[in-house]
């Protein structure tokens, strides 16, 4: 019997985020606020990859499937200021869409006594663990792209009343 609440979890963190995404510019999507490194678009690309390796490629036992060079773009070791050369953010929708159709089909067909599976010796932490971390983890960059939605809104707003 597949897992359906990390299936139902899956398709809620997903689908909100994929709402945030909607009818975000490029403009918008690169914004970073003052003080702040990470823009909508690294946020969203780096669920992707926080999913991608603590979700999808436990459950499926398949390496990532994202173009190679957005590792260095999106990762826990990525470094936002120093990338000049973004991908569109409709490439990274299309693929956080992509993803989530694998990763529900992935845990749909995973037994749940192999969700008990240790997955990470080192912490200790079971598929079922992995899965549910990643899925955690994108939440939480969710409010990080609803604050930037908000910050660049007022920007704008601001620059408009002044005539900039």
């Amino acid at each position: 019997m597949a897992d359906e609440t990390l299936t139902l979890l899956a398709t809620e963190v997903r689908g909100k985020t994929l709402r945030l995404l909607e009818g975000i510019t490029e403009d918008m999507a690169r914004f970073a606020a003052p003080g702040l490194n990470n823009s909508i678009l690294w946020h969203a690309g780096h669920s992707l990859l926080v999913v991608e390796h603590l979700s999808v490629m436990p459950a499926t036992g398949k390496p990532a499937a994202y173009p190679e060079e957005w590792f260095n773009k999106f990762s826990w070791k990525s470094m936002p200021s120093a990338v000049t050369d973004w991908p569109p953010l409709a490439d990274v929708i299309d693929a956080l869409r992509e993803q989530l159709q694998r990763l529900t089909t992935a845990i749909v067909a995973i037994p749940p006594e192999r969700l008990d599976v240790i997955v990470d010796p080192a912490k200790k932490r079971t598929l079922r663990y992995s899965v549910l971390h990643g899925l955690h983890d994108e939440a939480g960059h969710q409010g990080e792209i609803w604050l930037l939605r908000k910050m660049f809104g007022k920007q704008s707003a601001a620059a408009t009343s002044t005539g900039s």
